[in-house]
C-alpha cells in the first residue's frame, strides 16, 4: 500500500493532501506502460504545487473512504476518463485530475461503490490509455473543491453531467451486483451468465484478420473472460464474449467501443448481447470455452458452434486455422511478445495497436520451396512488401530454397502468411510460416553470406510508413490484374505495354483509370505471371522522377 499522505494544514484549518506514491511493485506481467513511482513530495505552505492547493478534504486516515485516489495516470488524462474508471460500480459524485503530479482523485456517492472498485482492482490492472495505473482508497472522506477550482471546469462539470445520466438509469443495478457478486478477476467465484454479461463485438473496417487469441488479449484486461465466440453476420466479421460479472462487462465496453486493433482500422463497436450466457460445443479458433478446457475441438465445419438462443455461428472463412496459442497459455503473459507501447485513443489514425498478440502473431517468416536459381532478397522484399514493411531477408545459406522475412508489425506477417502462403513464384509453390525467430540476424563482420543478407530497415520503398497511410485501405490477395500507379502524365498506355513485354510479360487488358491516368489497370494471362511481373516492374523507372508502383487489384478488365 501507499505511504500516508502529506497533509499540510492551510490557515483556515483545512488540510491540503499531497498523496505521496508508495513503493507498491510495479505488475511488469501487464505488458504495458508504467511509470516509476516517484519520490514522496515535500513541501511546505510555501513551497506547493498549484494544482494541490485547489483540493480541500477532510482527513480520515486508514479507513476505506468515498474517495479513491488514482495514481500514474498519464499527462493527458481527462475527467471523463478518471469517472469511466469509477461509473461501473456506482454513482461518481465529484472528481479532480492533478495532471502535474499524475494523479487523480474520484468521489463516490455511496462508500460500497468505493470498496467495490478497490477490490476489483486489487484483483486485474486497471489502465487509462495504455498506462497500468494503480488504485487505492483516500486518505479523506469527502472531496471538497470551491468554485474557482476542478469541479467548476467545463470539462469535468460536462462529464459529471454526463456520468449522472448514466447512473440513473443503470447504477443501481451495477453497484448492487458489485457489492455482492464482485470478484478478482484471477480468482473468486465464477458467475455463469446473467444480464449485461455478454457482449456483442462488430469489427468495422476490417483490414486485417482478427484471430480469437487477439480478441481475448484485448479483453481479458477488464475481467475474466469465460466464453468466446465468433461468427460472421451481415457481412461483418462478430463476437460475443461473457464475462462473469457485469461489472466486468460494463468496464470492457466503456474502455474498448470505438477502438481500433491495429493502425486506423479494425474498429471494435460494442454493445450488450440479449443472451445471458453462451452455450460453446467447440474449443478451436473460432469459438473457446476458457473455463472447460476438455472440448473437443470438433471437425472444423461445424455450423452451429452456438445453440443458446438461436444464435448460428458459421465458420469465417477469411481467417487461417491453427493460430490459436497453446490452449490454456495465458495470452500477454509473460514471455509472449506484444507490439510495443500501447496507447488507447478512441479510433485514432495513429493508433498503434490495442492487443499484446501471442507467440503466433510473430513478425519473422519462414518462407520454403523458393526457386533457388531465381529468389533473391530483394525479390522477396517487393514480394512481401505488399503486405507489410519488409526489415530484413536472409536467404539460408545452406539451404538457399528458405529464407526468413522479418516484418515491421505482427499483423502484417499474419497478413503475408494468410495471402501468400501455396502462392507459385518462379515456377514453386512457396511455403510460408510463422518462425520461431523473434529477429533476422544479421551476418558477424567476416562471416560468409554471399550478399544472402540485407536490411531494407531504412528503405524508402516501405508502403506503410506513415500511420493511417490510404495503402492499408488497398490490400488484396494476389491476381491476375494488377494495379499501377504514379504513372507521369507524359508516359502513355503503349509506353507502359513495352516496358512489360521488354521484360518478358504478356498484357491480355491494359485500362487507365478515367478520372485519374496516374494510376491504371494492366492484366496479365495468370496469377503467377502477375506475381513475377510485380516482382519485376515495382520501381521501374519511368521517367527521371518518377518509379511505377505495383501492386495486386481485385478488380479485373
Amino acid at each position: 500500500m501507499v505511504s500516508e499522505s502529506s497533509l499540510l494544514e492551510c490557515s483556515n484549518g483545512r488540510y491540503i493532501a499531497s498523496e505521496t506514491r508508495g513503493s507498491d511493485e510495479l505488475l511488469s506481467q501487464s505488458g504495458v506502460t508504467v511509470m516509476a513511482p516517484a519520490a514522496p513530495h515535500h513541501a511546505d505552505n510555501n513551497n506547493q504545487d498549484s494544482a494541490a492547493k485547489k483540493v480541500k478534504l477532510e482527513q480520515n486516515v486508514g479507513k476505506p473512504s468515498r474517495v479513491i485516489h488514482i495514481r500514474n495516470i498519464p499527462n493527458e488524462t481527462t475527467e471523463a476518463e478518471i469517472i469511466q474508471l469509477g461509473l461501473p460500480f456506482g454513482r461518481v459524485t465529484n472528481v479532480l485530475v492533478l495532471k502535474g503530479k499524475n494523479q487523480a482523485f474520484l468521489e463516490m456517492a455511496e462508500e460500497i461503490s468505493a470498496v467495490a472498485m478497490v477490490a476489483y482492482f486489487g484483483g486485474c490492472v486497471a489502465q487509462l490509455r495504455g498506462r497500468a495505473v494503480y488504485v487505492q482508497f483516500s486518505n479523506h472522506k469527502e472531496l471538497k473543491t470551491d468554485q474557482t477550482h476542478s469541479n467548476a471546469s467545463a470539462s469535468a462539470q460536462a462529464a459529471l453531467q454526463a456520468a449522472q445520466v448514466i447512473s440513473n438509469s443503470a447504477g443501481a443495478a451495477l453497484v448492487a451486483g458489485a457489492g455482492a457478486a464482485l470478484q478478482p478477476a484471477n480468482g473468486g467465484t465464477e458467475i455463469q451468465g446473467g444480464p449485461n454479461t455478454v457482449l456483442r463485438v462488430i469489427i468495422e473496417h476490417m483490414l486485417y484478420p482478427i484471430v480469437l487469441d487477439v480478441l481475448y488479449s484485448i479483453f481479458q484486461r477488464y475481467g475474466k473472460v469465460l466464453k468466446i465466440v465468433t461468427f460472421t453476420k451481415n457481412n461483418s466479421f462478430q463476437a460475443l464474449i461473457q464475462y462473469p460479472d457485469t461489472v466486468s462487462a460494463q468496464t470492457a465496453k466503456t474502455a474498448l467501443d470505438g477502438q481500433n486493433i491495429y493502425n486506423g482500422c479494425c474498429t471494435l463497436r460494442i454493445d450488450y448481447s440479449k443472451m445471458t450466457c453462451l452455450n460453446v460445443k467447440y474449443n478451436n479458433d473460432k469459438s473457446r470455452d476458457y473455463t472447460n478446457p476438455t472440448l473437443p475441438s470438433g471437425d472444423g465445419d461445424a455450423h452451429q458452434l452456438l445453440t443458446s438462443g438461436g444464435v448460428l455461428a458459421p465458420p469465417f472463412l477469411g481467417l487461417g486455422s491453427g493460430l490459436a496459442s497453446p490452449y490454456g497459455v495465458s495470452v500477454g503473459g509473460v514471455g509472449l511478445p506484444a507490439f510495443g507501447a500501447l496507447t488507447l485513443t478512441p479510433a485514432s489514425p495513429a493508433l498503434r495497436a490495442l492487443a499484446a498478440p501471442p507467440l503466433p502473431l510473430a513478425t519473422v517468416l519462414l518462407v520454403s520451396n523458393l526457386n533457388e536459381e531465381m529468389v533473391t532478397p530483394d525479390a522477396l522484399f517487393t514480394l512481401f512488401g505488399v503486405y507489410g514493411d519488409v526489415q530484413r531477408v536472409k536467404i539460408l545459406y545452406n539451404k538457399k530454397d528458405s529464407a526468413l522475412i522479418q516484418m515491421a508489425e505482427p499483423h502484417q506477417a499474419h497478413l503475408a502468411l494468410t495471402h501468400m502462403d501455396k502462392l507459385r513464384v518462379f515456377g514453386k509453390a512457396m511455403r510460408v510460416m510463422l518462425s520461431k525467430h523473434q529477429t533476422v540476424q544479421l551476418p558477424k563482420e567476416g562471416q560468409p553470406d554471399a550478399g544472402l543478407t540485407r536490411d531494407y530497415s531504412q528503405s524508402p520503398l516501405h508502403r506503410f510508413k506513415k500511420p493511417g497511410s490510404k495503402n492499408y485501405q488497398n490490400i488484396y490477395p494476389p491476381s491476375a490484374t494488377l494495379h499501377l500507379s504514379n504513372i507521369p502524365a507524359t508516359v502513355s498506355e503503349e509506353d507502359i505495354k513495352e516496358a512489360f513485354t521488354k521484360r518478358g510479360f504478356t498484357i491480355k487488358a491494359f485500362k487507365f483509370f478515367p478520372k485519374d491516368r496516374k494510376m491504371a489497370l494492366v492484366q496479365l494471362p495468370s496469377i503467377d505471371d502477375a506475381v513475377a511481373a510485380l516482382i519485376k516492374m515495382h520501381n521501374y523507372q519511368l521517367s527521371e522522377s518518377n518509379h511505377l508502383r505495383v501492386s495486386f487489384s481485385k478488380s479485373s478488365i
